[in-house]
């Protein structure tokens, strides 16, 4: 009897045995995708070893239903992927290949490249093209444009009717048209004396694998280099990934790209429909896409001759899956290309600790940009101390000032504020009512315009009462600012002038957020007010004032990476300002302007910052000195996660010097109507925290409690919240 190993998409930590009839044996290997039985249904699952003879004894076990693929659809080094990600992430590796997959080819469709339709001419239309009479122009036309070779209707330009008759008389023929030859289409522009030390740097570094950081100031030209290094690997016959952190930069990035190479330039993200999804990924899986320009699960496309990747913004939160599969894209690339021998680039004006720690010990080569092209000089930031002012919706009077200032100077203001709505609490003056959320340890955020209350953590909705559910008072009032409010006030205090507004509530597509872009850059737009969607690698030539409205909300973070994130966002929010010519300015309003990290960045720049936040980091025993693991369990009643956690510690405790914490309340104990709590696992060694998570982790389900609730394993947690 022939036996193979199936892995299929359940929540279990193992693969399934099938047998294999002899009419399928032939087309089962590796990678192909089969339907089989599991209890009472049928799946899609993925072969994971060619089929082996067994003794005839084991006849519990139950049949292929079908084979899906003629060939493997997954290509080796992809599944080898996969199945180290599911075994590093703990994940079961059938959730992970499914997840990988395009939704219809997940659920056993077939995998039908549709390549672009063309026509090309036969030997027959060769002799008609001779004989053909003068007064038949559209004929003669259409032969003569197909002698060098096939061309699409489009390229053509010929009506259907005149298509037809050829198509009829037998002198075309309809084919696949091949994807097109790379081409630089944009004349290159000459490289900065910095880009041109970091491109022969990069050009002397060893064949195979390898990993570069790009660590340039905002405006200093990263995105050229990207581009200079991909033309080197479309020229050898090669393809590229460019890994982004939000769709939001896709469509700019793939604008730019296909001004430089041509056709071969497509973009994948969550935004695509499920059609586009599945020929963006057959198109890199047959080499058609030369440059793929995605987010984060496009680390997981199979290419044909991937020859490097690009990771832009690399320090970006959003590289880490917050959900289900936890996996850090960014990380999953570099061992992707550790495992084929490629290059890897990774950009970010605001390097990560991890990945600069990686660079000091000399894992990584580590090169420096630290002049914006044109000679645009880094802006002025400003400190502005705001106790005792007074605050018109969280604004003061002398940041108001320097927006007036600018604005009749000819400049654009960008006020950044990470804090969705109108006003983060809705508070009755009467009586001291205040809109929880029931779900949440959380309150219901204020968003006027639509006339909600809106939790931010798990949803939940509701109208905006007029009246005081306690009391029934009229004297509700916003407490706090958000964009909204924000918004508002600077319409009031400009009136002559267009604000727009970017965050989630109003940019609701990719084309939404194009459009307020292209308004900004061309100048119809003169203020602007937004979130982080603002500090992720947008160009604004015209802006010249950056206000960021609250510097405190990142200095009251409990996690370890708070002051990271706070130096990260607030440099990476003032770099959109003066990067062409003319001279930025920075203004930090602050009710800590004597906070000493605060003041370091603004005074001594993000290195001096980083330098000292891995010293602490050093001295605490935290990543990037250390691993991280942690386990959350949340219930619908109250203290049961915590009460697991503190019965499966013993599961943790091990001779391999990993530390166990003990079991405490999530940073919000109460969210979506769970009741959370999390257990931390800290080693020095990686190895070490594996083993004993490969022990531990099966045990769990058997630990009293466990039917109560829902547990989840994350590896190198992001979020400790």
């Amino acid at each position: 009897m022939l036996l193979t190993t199936v892995a299929v998409p359940v929540p279990l930590s193992r693969a399934f045995d099938y047998s294999v009839p002899e009419a399928m044996a032939a087309q089962v290997r590796r990678g192909v995708r089969v339907r089989v039985p599991f209890g009472r249904r049928e799946l899609v699952g993925v072969v994971l070893r060619s089929p082996v003879e067994q003794a005839a004894g084991d006849t519990g076990l139950r049949s292929l239903s079908e084979v899906l693929d003629a060939a493997p659809l997954l290509p080796p080094e992809l599944l080898t992927l996969c199945e180290w990600a599911a075994d590093y992430y703990r994940h079961p590796l059938g959730e992970v290949l499914s997840a990988m997959l395009p939704g219809r080819l997940r659920k056993g469709a077939d995998a039908v490249l549709q390549r672009p339709a063309g026509y090309q001419l036969r030997a027959a239309g060769r002799e008609a093209l001779a004989q053909l009479p003068g007064r038949n122009r559209a004929q003669r036309q259409l032969l003569t444009q197909l002698q060098d070779g096939p061309l699409s209707r489009a390229a053509l330009g010929a009506s259907i009717a005149t298509i037809k008759a050829a198509l009829d008389q037998g002198w075309i023929e309809a084919v696949e048209l091949p994807p097109a030859a790379p081409m630089v289409t944009a004349a290159l522009p000459t490289p900065t004396p910095e880009q041109a030390t970091a491109l022969a740097e990069m050009a002397a570094a060893p064949d195979g694998f390898s990993v570069t950081l790009l660590d340039g100031v905002t405006g200093s030209g990263k995105t050229e280099l990207y581009l200079r290094r991909i033309a080197e690997m479309l020229a050898q016959g090669r393809q590229a990934l460019v890994l982004a952190p939000e769709i939001s930069l896709t469509p700019q990035l793939v604008e730019r790209f296909a001004a430089r190479f041509g056709d071969g330039v497509l973009s994948f993200h969550s935004g695509l429909g499920d059609r586009e999804r599945e020929q963006a990924w057959l198109r890199a899986r047959a080499g058609d896409a030369r440059v793929v320009i995605g987010t984060r699960s496009a680390v997981w496309l199979p290419f044909a001759r991937l020859g490097l990747i690009v990771v832009d913004e690399e320090h970006d939160a959003s590289y880490k899956q917050q959900e289900g599969f936890r996996y850090s894209a960014r990380d999953v690339a570099i061992l992707r290309a550790q495992k084929l021998g490629l290059p890897v680039l990774l950009g970010s004006a605001t390097p990560s600790l991890e990945t600069l720690h990686n660079a000091q010990q000399g894992r990584y080569q580590h090169l420096r940009l630290q002049r914006r092209v044109h000679s645009a000089a880094p802006p002025t930031v400003r400190i502005l101390d705001v106790r005792n002012l007074p605050l018109d919706h969280g604004l003061s009077q002398p940041l108001l000032q320097a927006a007036e200032r600018h604005l009749e100077a000819g400049g654009q203001v960008l006020l950044f504020l990470n804090r969705r709505g109108y006003a983060p609490v809705l508070l009755c003056h009467a009586c001291g009512w205040n809109a929880p959320c029931p779900h949440c340890d959380a309150h219901l955020t204020l968003h006027r315009g639509r006339g909600l209350l809106i939790c931010h953590h798990c949803g939940a909705q509701q109208p905006a009462p007029h009246r005081c559910p306690a009391c029934g008072a009229r004297e509700l009032i916003g407490i706090g600012a958000g964009t909204e409010r924000i918004e508002q006030a600077l319409a009031n205090h400009f009136p002559r002038y267009r604000v727009a507004r970017l965050d989630s509530d109003r940019i609701t597509s990719p084309s939404a957020l194009q459009a307020q872009l292209d308004a900004v850059r061309d100048g119809t737009v003169q203020i602007l007010v937004g979130t982080q969607i603002m500090a992720k690698g947008h160009d604004f030539p015209g802006l010249s004032l950056v206000g960021i409205v609250s510097a405190d909300q990142a200095l009251y973070g409990s996690d370890f990476r708070a002051i990271e994130r706070m130096g990260q966002l607030v440099t990476q929010v003032s770099g959109r300002a003066g990067r062409t010519g003319q001279t930025g300015e920075v203004w930090l309003q602050t009710h800590h302007p004597e906070h000493p990290q605060l003041r370091m960045l603004a005074e001594q720049g993000y290195a001096a910052l980083c330098e000292q936040l891995l010293k602490e980091r050093s001295d605490a025993g935290l990543p990037p000195y250390s691993h991280l693991a942690l386990l959350r369990a949340e219930s619908r009643e109250a203290d049961v996660a915590l009460a697991w956690l503190d019965r499966a510690r013993p599961l943790f405790e091990n001779p391999h010097g990993v530390i166990v914490t003990d079991p405490v309340p999530s940073g919000m104990e109460r969210r979506g109507g769970y009741w959370r709590a999390q257990l931390l696992l800290i080693a020095s060694q990686r190895a070490a925290l594996q083993r004993v998570l490969a022990v531990a982790l099966p045990q769990l389900d058997a630990v009293p409690g466990a039917r109560k609730l829902r547990w989840s394993i994350d590896v190198d947690p992001y979020d400790l919240m």
